[in-house]
């Protein structure tokens, strides 16, 4: 059994409850890179600078807040080839993008601009929601009524009644999957990159005292 899925010295019903809430995302968050490799390392922080300057124009002209665009300091590595023999490649210089869109019609053209204005690695697109703050809470109190409801199943069968809540513990996203295999409901995963949904989900152990029938 899961040590975090147990109470030590039973003192009454242990249950696990699960829930998930699903919404249409309304922004979205693209993390793309400009990596150059020239000769010197002036030359790698030239070019790349002029690729940061030509993606920053592209994201003012849809309008893009600032606010909304994330950008790391520029990065120096030297670039090596491993054959027979090893060669020097240059050096590469890097400078990487989060950008959060709140219009989602944007989302291709945007993308398309920044790769034409030099952004040569796409790491990924992810979709997302604003208020995921008020979907976990509404998640979190579907899980502790179905905990409750499990509990209370339980304590039919075992011709006991359910005592006051003494015990409450909040389950965190990565351990949610491993609680699922212990009877947890299938669900889309939180931070699904299918554009239809995000889903957040909660996950709760809670503790209930026991009355003989």
């Amino acid at each position: 059994m899961n040590g975090t899925q147990s109470i030590e010295a039973p003192w009454g019903v242990s249950v696990f409850g699960a829930a998930s809430v699903d919404a249409a995302p309304d922004l979205a968050r693209l993390r793309v890179a400009i990596e150059q490799t020239r000769n010197t390392p002036g030359e790698a922080f030239a070019a790349t600078r002029v690729g940061v300057n030509r993606i920053r124009e592209v994201l003012r002209g849809h309008r893009v807040p600032e606010a909304a665009v994330s950008a790391s300091r520029l990065n120096l590595s030297s670039q090596w080839s491993y054959g027979s023999e090893r060669t020097f490649l240059g050096y590469e210089c890097t400078a990487s993008f989060v950008i959060e869109l709140r219009d989602l019609d944007l989302l291709e053209t945007v993308l398309i601009d920044v790769v034409d204005a030099g952004a040569n690695q796409v790491e990924s697109v992810e979709f997302d929601v604003s208020a995921k703050k008020e979907l976990r809470a509404r998640a979190r109190t579907a899980a502790v009524a179905a905990a409750r409801e499990k509990a209370a199943l339980y304590a039919a069968a075992a011709d006991v009644r359910l005592g006051p809540v003494v015990h409450i513990k909040d389950v965190d996203a990565e351990q949610l999957q491993n609680y699922r295999g212990h009877g947890g409901h299938d669900g889309g995963g939180e931070g699904d990159l299918t554009p239809g949904k995000v889903t957040v989900s909660a996950g709760v152990v809670i503790g209930l005292s026991l009355i003989g029938s």
